[in-house]
């Protein structure tokens, strides 16, 4: 058995990440001390494990507590369930990649429209013009220029 700062310690997290998960359901200490020390066993270190590694891979807290209710029940659930969770995250990863991907495009176009000469003063700057814009979607479209006619660097 561990004490929470030996369990820390081997999985390299602190005692208040261990606290947190315990908070949040997704770890029971397996017991106390005498003195009222949370216990924990091998099978709560595989637990952190499992959770830091779901973790690396981006899922939430609340779809690891899905996938440790599935584990803990395994014969009563499907592989199609937990392919279903991750399969989500997948699409929603794939949907935030497009959305960054627009994102840097907007972006790249109204910075490339502006000269960035530090002897101008920002008073006629493309970028202000365009993100001032009412509709400063079309405006970053459309920017083109910058500064006074300046050409691009």
């Amino acid at each position: 058995m561990y004490l929470i700062g030996q369990l820390a310690k081997r999985c390299e997290v602190s005692s208040d990440t261990l606290r947190f998960y315990e908070k949040n359901g997704l770890l029971v200490p397996s017991g106390r001390s005498d003195s009222g020390y949370r216990l924990y066993s091998e099978d709560d270190l595989s637990r952190i494990r499992f959770i830091l590694r779901a973790k690396a891979v981006g899922l939430s807290l609340e779809e690891i507590r899905e996938l440790l209710d599935i584990q803990l029940e395994a014969c009563q659930h499907s592989c199609a369930e937990v392919k279903a969770i991750t399969q989500a995250k997948l699409d929603a990863v794939d949907s935030k990649i497009a959305e960054l991907k627009r994102i840097r495009r907007a972006l790249k176009k109204v910075n490339d429209a502006c000269c960035g000469h530090a002897d101008d003063n920002a008073s006629h700057c493309s970028i202000l013009g365009a993100l001032g814009e009412e509709d400063s979607v079309d405006a970053v479209r459309s920017a083109s220029g910058c500064c006074r006619g300046h050409s691009h660097s």
